[in-house]
């Protein structure tokens, strides 16, 4: 008989997924409220991306307020979580750090790095391995500038790991937001002067007939113009092109009783022969966003998802 589930996979609060498999094991990090020990990050830990059980928080506490967004890396053996920091404030001092362990469920020890000291703001890093084994990080910067058709407001860049813990410093732009359905909040106060800012972020790259898929979320995230696009290149470092229709989000959006789907992260499924998309999304109510997960597909070039669903569908392959 054909396995089932159905969306959100876990009840709780846990915005911002990433899921490693790691030997058979699946272990999802999300921004969460932090433990009762004052450690930060829940992990999540399952075997068929459905069923899965909370173990704990992951980092320990680096002084800072709030912490979003973790992604982690293995690499020679050991495991790097890269998560951003910072106060209450709504866009002004987040920064991005590593925190290293011995274990996925961690517990992780901040490097005491900033990997990008130079800008006041950076979120969302999204490491990313090439097939012949250099490493790449994804992250997002604000843009004050006009250009070409892009708009003021947070976008993506990559740059080359010179190490696990360390940036070349060349980091090139990969999408900015340039579309109606990208703006964040009209009228904003930012750096002292007043945008209608717009927000693209959430990179995670997918290689598909040896090209490299950058899927974005852009739009609001506490809002229904939240979704999932992508842009697409022919190496790591770009440079990416738009494909056409990029007027709305081209893989996932709203739907009825579905709010804001996005942030997502990919993985495959226990027997490795499927991809599946891991996102969050609000409830109806808008009273926590929760991780969900539907199986991506592809037609030709383009990706495709059932996404975002609520009703039940086929499990992950076992």
């Amino acid at each position: 008989m054909q396995q089932t589930y159905q969306n959100p996979v876990y009840p709780e609060i846990f915005a911002d997924p990433f899921v490693l498999k790691h030997e058979g094991v699946y272990y999802a990090y999300g921004t969460a409220p932090g433990g009762a020990d004052g450690r930060q990050i829940p992990v999540l830990r399952s075997t068929d991306l459905v069923q899965w059980e909370p173990v704990g928080h992951a980092l320990d506490n680096n002084g800072a307020e709030h912490y979003w967004a973790p992604e982690v890396a293995f690499h020679e053996g050991r495991f790097y979580m890269y998560y951003s920091s910072g106060s209450a404030d709504e866009g002004t001092d987040q920064k991005l750090r590593v925190a290293v362990a011995e274990h996925p469920a961690g517990p992780f020890v901040d490097s005491g790095k900033i990997l990008v000291p130079d800008q006041p703001f950076s979120i969302d890093a999204h490491p990313f391995r090439d097939k012949d084994g250099q490493w790449y990080l994804f992250y997002c910067v604000d843009f004050l500038e006009l250009e070409d058709d892009h708009r003021v407001g947070t976008g993506i860049v990559v740059d080359r790991l010179v190490d696990m813990t360390t940036l070349a410093g060349e980091p090139r732009v990969v999408v900015r937001p340039h579309e109606d359905w990208h703006v964040f909040r009209k009228g904003r106060t930012m750096y002292g002067r007043v945008y209608d800012w717009h927000t693209v972020e959430g990179a995670s790259v997918q290689v598909h007939d040896g090209r490299y898929y950058c899927f974005y979320s852009g739009g609001a995230w506490e809002r229904e113009n939240y979704g999932v696009s992508y842009v697409v290149g022919d190496h790591p470092l770009g440079p990416y092109e738009r494909p056409q229709g990029g007027h709305e989000a081209l893989l996932m959006g709203s739907r009825p009783g579905i709010i804001g789907p996005g942030h997502n992260s990919f993985t495959v499924s226990p027997d490795g022969s499927q991809t599946w998309i891991v996102y969050h999304a609000w409830d109806e109510a808008q009273t926590a966003r929760r991780m969900c997960i539907d199986r991506l597909d592809w037609e030709g070039a383009r990706p495709t998802t059932h996404g975002p669903t609520s009703a039940a569908q086929a499990a992950p392959s076992a």
